[in-house]
């Protein structure tokens, strides 16, 4: 229960083509997140995941059964939203049974699965109250206790943390990832955001310009990017890019993460100046404008005091550069 099959998904908007030819299989259980830039196609992929769009053309099969013409509530999925979509003259408890209601289940049964949802998401003590009475963390997990309580083939999640601040988004993310462990349910995941996709997700899917550039567990993009936009797109601080040719190499981009270079006031491979320090407590991150590679950034552990046009030597660490072709994708090693 609970796997996915997309074959050659296209979906146009008139001449505008969104998603082109996108094939991806999602196995029973497992965690994936759609991530890429706004206007990429993640959420409109989503929406055609749950049948609120319908495919140009292409497959959707949900547990081995096509469902092109199954209308959304049919597919059993449910889907969580960015803004909630609570009820608000509804109490917490109504707003989670409504569905089931609506669907003709027996009273006990909803008054079961509200009660199994809301010791999940710590949501007892908020029953009877309603959205307006609630923090937007708390609505946000009204809004999964919902789609919980339906007992879904899929989960569907449209960037349901990007209303929250910063201090929230951990603390549902932690959630999310608690209940996903718990359910041991089938979850599609859209952001736009890679730290919710590497802290996540079991398998990351990343879009551009309505195609996939790559799929892989969160540490496979990161260690082993196919082309030069995940090499980039994953990691922050972002990957350094160089070109080739000043470092007398024939890849046309070299690439190298922040952390993966040291430093030095005595020597090393790379002479520069520290043109600006950020101190972030846990991290230090410097930008450095040095004669061989132009501006690179370096983070380093900890903290760490180096002054502004001070002179500093950057040194890579040969094993972790990636080296990128002219098509801009990954040249590998024979």
């Amino acid at each position: 229960m609970g796997s996915l099959n997309l074959t050659a998904i296209r979906k146009a908007f008139g001449p505008h083509q969104v998603l082109k030819g996108i094939d991806l299989d999602v196995k029973d259980g497992e965690f994936v997140i759609f991530v890429g830039p706004s206007g990429c196609g993640k959420s409109t992929l989503l929406r055609v995941i749950a049948g609120l769009e319908d495919a140009t053309s292409g497959s959707v099969s949900i547990d081995g059964q096509e469902v092109a013409h199954v209308p959304p509530a049919k597919r059993g999925i449910a889907m969580v939203f960015q803004s909630y979509a609570l009820y608000p003259h509804l109490t917490v408890k109504d707003n989670m049974g409504l569905g089931l209601k609506q669907a003709g289940v027996e009273k006990s049964v909803i008054e079961e699965k509200i009660a199994k949802a809301s010791a999940m998401l710590s949501l007892e003590p908020y029953l009877a109250r309603r959205p307006s009475e609630l923090s937007g963390g708390q609505r946000q997990r009204v809004a999964i206790g919902r789609a919980i309580v339906r007992e879904p083939k899929l989960f569907l999640f449209d960037e349901p943390l990007s209303n929250l601040d910063a201090a929230l988004r951990v603390q549902t993310r932690l959630e999310i990832a608690r209940l996903h462990k718990r359910l041991k349910a089938t979850m599609i995941y859209v952001t736009h955001d890679q730290v919710e996709a590497m802290t996540l997700a079991d398998k990351i899917v990343v879009l551009s310009a309505g195609a996939i550039e790559q799929v892989g567990s969160p540490m496979e993009l990161y260690n082993r990017p196919a082309n030069l936009f995940v090499a980039g797109f994953i990691g922050s601080p972002q990957m350094n890019f160089i070109e080739g040719a000043r470092l007398g190499d024939p890849a046309k981009t070299l690439g190298i993460r922040p952390e993966h270079i040291t430093l030095s006031r005595d020597s090393g491979d790379w002479k520069g100046k520290v043109a600006h320090a950020e101190h972030l407590g846990a991290d230090t991150i410097l930008y450095l404008e040095t004669e061989q590679a132009g501006l690179v950034t370096v983070r380093l552990f900890g903290e760490h005091r180096y002054g502004e046009d001070e002179t500093v030597y950057a040194s890579p660490d040969k094993a972790s550069i990636h080296r990128f072709g002219a098509d801009g994708r990954v040249i590998r090693a024979a």
